[in-house]
């Protein structure tokens, strides 16, 4: 009974992808939608990405340097695993899953109350395509998610090499070198490849938990709680699933 529940909500899920691309809505409206969810979903996340990708490459940083405890182990090794790590898993998929609660409740949220006070319904009968009207804005926002992405690779790796030279772990040309040590250029490749498959969950489950909710106020509240941890279910395994595919040989 549960596993035919879950699976009519999947079949669900993919026939909303179907409707956003169906009945376009007007250029010159979804030119206005699309700035205001940029706005909204990429500029107003900047922040608290930036502020916990700094930090958190310090972390990584400071707790490798504390774990070399071998003389014969050469210093370099602290900036070669904060990229590592920071490339690899950081960025791409601690920063999904910390949107997923920041960007996923408030597109949940979002959506629900325009459900719950009739809007969408409004929309419906106005002969306006809701979902293409309120998702599509969503999704093609958040494809430019990997340039925060981006900036939260470098912050992480410089908040790695502040904390590891001011903190007197590893001189700064040994760090350099860690960073430049065997770098594999499609690291780069299969983080990004991660990022968009997340843009797109991060975009279209919290918004199917909002358009489809029913009930009130109290409602929108547990919708967005369900949002969060089902988008966040669907990072983790499409890292493992991508993970599988892209590195392993």
């Amino acid at each position: 009974m549960i596993v035919a529940r879950y699976l009519t909500q999947i079949g669900k899920y993919f026939l909303m992808i179907k409707e956003v691309f169906r009945k376009p809505t007007k250029a010159s409206v979804m030119r206005g939608l699309i700035l205001k969810e940029i706005d909204d979903l990429i500029i107003g996340s900047l922040g608290i990405v930036a502020f916990i990708s700094f930090f958190v490459g310090g972390v990584v940083s400071i707790q490798t340097a504390l774990n070399l405890t071998n003389p014969l182990i050469p210093k370099y090794l602290i900036g070669f695993a904060t990229r590592q790590s920071v490339i690899l898993e950081f960025a791409p998929t601690f920063i999904s899953i910390i949107m997923a609660g920041k960007v996923g409740s408030f597109i949940t949220s979002s959506i629900g109350t325009m459900r719950v006070t009739e809007q969408i319904d409004a929309l419906e009968v106005m002969g306006v395509n809701a979902l293409n009207y309120l998702v599509f804005p969503k999704i093609v926002a958040l494809m430019l998610y990997p340039f925060v992405i981006m900036l939260s690779m470098f912050l992480g790796i410089l908040g790695g090499w502040m904390a590891g030279v001011y903190g007197g772990f590893v001189s700064s040309t040994e760090f350099i070198q860690g960073i430049q040590t065997e770098f594999i250029p499609f690291h780069i490749t299969y983080a990004f490849i991660k990022t968009i498959i997340f843009a797109i969950l991060l975009a279209t489950i919290p918004s199917f938990h909002g358009f489809y909710m029913k009930g009130g106020a109290l409602e929108v509240g547990k919708a967005s709680t369900t949002s969060f941890v089902w988008t966040s279910v669907a990072i983790i395994l499409s890292n493992y699933i991508l993970t599988q595919l892209l590195l392993s040989k």
